[in-house]
């Protein structure tokens, strides 16, 4: 089995440093260091990217913890809820939707508000592997944490869960589907598969943007076999989790995109591959 952290904190002297928090940090300082080399790639100034961060981040905290809290409200407002809890982002809760649309709106301002180098679509497409590997990074505090696990199981990678973290009805069960793990997993290989793309896509038509549609694309399809195993509390649609059906949408509607980018006829030249 996968063992869970013993600490999920690190205590020095007046100050506690949360795992969760360091993981979201680390992961940004890589989607910032590798947006920064693939923007510089493709002929921008990469201290843009750093600019735009500024923006971006906070937007992107906001919106995450907003999504998550408007799609997990049971856990702030419910019986057994506190609402002062949606404030303690470093005890885990960051939703990817609201922070990839509220972070992507944030970086936008900045490139309306200043002259750059590059247009924001290419600024997406140069950042969407480095948000990837950040994402994956971010998944590590999700172990600290011991969140965000999925169904009992006995495989040999089976994660080890104390009681106290258990969902209610599952307190018998020892061992669950490490989710976060096959998310993490998950992310690397489409970040892999973004970073080699450019060099097909020199041969079909194609324009800036697309490499950003096809990371929301790839992400989503790995996001709806891994949401349902997960068991933590959710809003159902239809029997469906609310982020199965928030990847079914991003699913078709980055399809629909892609397609109809594939039918124009002026391509747009790719050349970054790392």
């Amino acid at each position: 089995m996968i063992p869970s952290p013993a600490i999920s904190t690190l205590n020095l002297g007046p100050f506690t440093i949360h795992f969760y928090a360091l993981s979201i940090i680390l992961g940004i300082t890589v989607a910032i260091y590798v947006g920064r080399k693939r923007y510089k790639l493709l002929g921008g100034n990469p201290d843009e990217v750093s600019d735009a961060a500024i923006w971006a981040v906070p937007f992107g905290i906001i919106g995450g913890r907003i999504y998550h809290v408007i799609t997990s409200p049971q856990l702030y407002f419910g019986a057994n809820g506190n609402p002062l809890d949606a404030l303690r982002i470093w005890k885990g809760g960051l939703g990817i939707w609201g922070a990839i649309s509220l972070g992507a709106f944030g970086a936008f301002i900045y490139f309306r508000k200043n002259k750059t180098t590059l247009n924001f679509s290419t600024f997406l497409d140069a950042l969407a592997p480095g948000v990837l590997l950040a994402q994956a990074i971010g998944r590590i505090g999700n172990w600290f944490n011991q969140e965000l696990f999925g169904k009992p199981t006995n495989l040999v990678w089976g994660l080890e869960i104390k009681p106290s973290k258990r969902p209610v009805g599952y307190e018998q069960f020892l061992t669950f589907h490490p989710t976060f793990l096959y998310e993490l997993l998950w992310c690397l290989f489409i970040a892999i598969l973004l970073i080699k793309l450019p060099g097909y896509l020199r041969k079909i038509p194609s324009k800036s943007g697309d490499i950003f549609v096809m990371y929301i694309f790839g992400y989503s399809m790995g996001r709806l076999w891994i949401e349902s195993l997960r068991i933590d509390e959710a809003n159902l649609i239809l029997g469906l989790r609310l982020n199965i059906w928030v990847s079914i949408t991003a699913i078709i509607s980055s399809t629909i995109y892609l397609i109809l980018t594939r039918a124009r006829k002026k391509p747009t030249n790719h050349n970054v591959s790392s």
